[in-house]
């Protein structure tokens, strides 16, 4: 077993097909089919159900799925540090919701970039599951997530929450449940306060899991729904959407999570910490 294999076998996963594998990284079928059969035979099982739809993961592929993830991240991340260009004494990987980069996450990274001129950087989006599972692995150094799991070599700080409000295509549009509503999932604790407060509303006809896209629908399709303000401001600012003053205004919380061990010598990190609280 070796990287390129485990990279073939992920593409595979990716594209859905063989074929389309062996287009995406330039080799041929047989190649392709060559280096998936050589990792079935060294792991003793089939990895994919091959029919002519395409290729989907068998229950022993569902499992090395994330195993190969994290080794060919690692092997990625290995080669970055081993290979800085002169001048650059360290690395940070950075791991951020993808509806938190949009103002915090987007400014922590260009502040470390400015704070620490001497500093690698990546950047890597993810959601709560695969953040932790990057955090655990080693594959990225510090995370900006909604939902932190506490861990011994970890430190959580909490950041400024986020302002939930109701937002609209129409300034005289309801607050309570109209047809064009769009749920946005944003998370347990929005869940729970949002079914307290509208108890008596209908089950949305659209729902999204990501305020960036639910955002991005609103502004194609009108209708209201409850977004970040920050993601929101903007649109306000110019007059496409309107806040519903009157609708009740919910929070949700954000966290910075630290790996302790690649935070060593992170002077700056203190002082970044408190502003984004603030």
């Amino acid at each position: 077993m070796n990287i390129v294999t485990l990279q073939t076998f992920l593409t595979i996963v990716e594209t859905g097909s063989l074929v389309r594998a062996s287009e995406k990284l330039n080799v041929t079928q047989s190649t392709v089919t060559a280096r998936l059969r050589g990792l079935e035979e060294t792991l003793g099982q089939t990895l994919l159900n091959r029919q002519k739809s395409g290729a989907t993961l068998t229950p022993a592929g569902t499992k090395l799925l994330r195993y190969a993830e994290i080794m060919t991240g690692l092997w990625r991340q290995a080669r970055q540090e081993t290979s800085l260009p002169k001048g650059v004494t360290s690395v940070c990987n950075f791991g951020c919701h993808v509806d938190l980069w949009p103002g915090p996450g987007r400014s922590f990274f260009e502040a470390v970039n400015r704070l620490s001129p001497t500093m690698a950087l990546a950047a890597s989006q993810g959601e709560h599951e695969a953040l932790e599972r990057q955090l655990g692995s080693g594959l990225v150094d510090v995370a900006m997530t909604y939902r932190p799991s506490v861990h011994g070599n970890r430190t959580i700080h909490a950041l400024k929450p986020e302002r939930l409000v109701l937002y609209a295509t129409r300034p005289d549009n309801p607050i309570r449940f109209t047809p064009d509503y769009i749920y946005v999932d944003l998370g347990e604790e929005y869940r729970d306060q949002h079914a307290a407060t509208y108890a008596d509303a209908g089950i949305s006809r659209v729902s999204f899991d990501s305020a960036i896209w639910a955002l991005d629908f609103l502004l194609a399709n009108g209708g209201s729904a409850y977004l970040p303000d920050r993601l929101a401001a903007p649109h306000l600012a110019s007059g496409t959407i309107f806040e519903i003053g009157a609708a009740p205004v919910f929070t949700r919380n954000t966290y910075l999570v630290v790996n302790d061990h690649a935070a060593t010598g992170w002077d700056w990190l203190p002082d970044l910490v408190r502003e984004l609280a603030e």
